[in-house]
C-alpha cells in the first residue's frame, strides 16, 4: 500500500495544470458535405463530431458560424458526415482552411459528388462511408453552435465488404485528428468485451 501511494505521489507532482481547454483528443476527422438549391454544394472539415444515440441513430458536429457552410447546413436543415481515410487527408485538410465562398472545393481536389437517398446534400463518392443526416436540432454554445442529426441512411464503398457481405470498417485505414496534426489509426489493442473473457491475456 505505502509503494502505491509514494507512486502516485511522484506522478502528482509531475503533472501541471492548464487553464480549461478542449483537450479530447484523438478525435475522428470527417468532411461534412452540404448544399443548398441552385448553389454548387460545399465542403467542411470538422474535428468536433460524435455519436449522441443508437437508437434513433444520431450524431452532432459543431460549426461556427462565421463558416461558409454554417448558413447551408442552417437553412437546409441537412448535412452528409464523410469518413476519411488516408488517402482524403490531403482533400479534408484543405477544405478545412480554405472557404467555399471562393473555392470549389469538389473541383478543387477532384472529388465526386455521390448522390443522396435520403436528402438533397451530396455525399464524396471517395469516402469508405457517407452519412446522410438531418437535423433535429440546433443548439448555440457559444464559438459553435452544436447540429444535432439524425442519420438517415449510410452508403458504404463494396470495396470493402468481404465475401460474406460484412463492412471491413478497419481496412478502410481511417484517419484520427489529434491537436493540430493528422494521424493513421495503428495497432489493434483489443476488442470489446475483452477483459472480461476468460480467454484475456494477463495484464502486464
Amino acid at each position: 500500500m505505502q509503494k502505491r501511494q509514494n507512486k502516485a505521489a511522484l506522478v502528482s507532482t509531475q503533472r501541471e495544470m492548464w487553464k480549461p481547454g478542449n483537450m479530447l483528443y484523438p478525435v475522428p476527422v470527417v468532411m461534412v458535405s452540404c448544399g443548398r438549391m441552385a448553389e454548387k454544394p460545399n465542403i467542411i472539415t470538422v474535428a468536433w463530431a460524435g455519436t449522441v444515440c443508437s437508437d434513433p441513430p444520431m450524431l452532432s458536429i459543431s460549426v461556427r458560424k462565421e463558416r461558409y457552410s454554417y448558413k447551408m447546413i442552417q437553412e437546409s436543415g441537412e448535412f452528409v458526415v464523410n469518413l476519411v481515410n488516408e488517402d482524403l487527408v490531403f482533400a479534408a485538410d484543405f477544405c478545412g482552411v480554405k472557404s467555399g465562398r471562393e473555392t470549389d472545393k469538389y473541383e478543387e481536389m477532384k472529388l465526386d459528388p455521390l448522390p443522396s437517398r435520403h436528402i438533397l446534400a451530396p455525399g464524396i463518392a471517395q469516402s469508405p462511408v457517407c452519412l446522410e443526416c438531418k437535423v433535429r436540432q440546433q443548439i448555440p454554445l457559444g464559438s459553435h453552435d452544436l447540429f444535432l442529426a439524425e442519420i438517415l441512411g449510410v452508403s458504404v464503398d463494396g470495396r470493402y465488404l468481404d465475401k460474406s457481405g460484412r463492412f471491413c470498417l478497419n481496412r478502410c485505414k481511417l484517419a484520427a485528428y489529434s491537436h493540430g496534426e493528422y494521424f493513421a489509426l495503428g495497432e489493434k489493442l483489443g476488442s470489446f468485451g475483452y477483459s472480461v473473457r476468460k480467454d484475456r491475456k494477463p495484464r502486464k
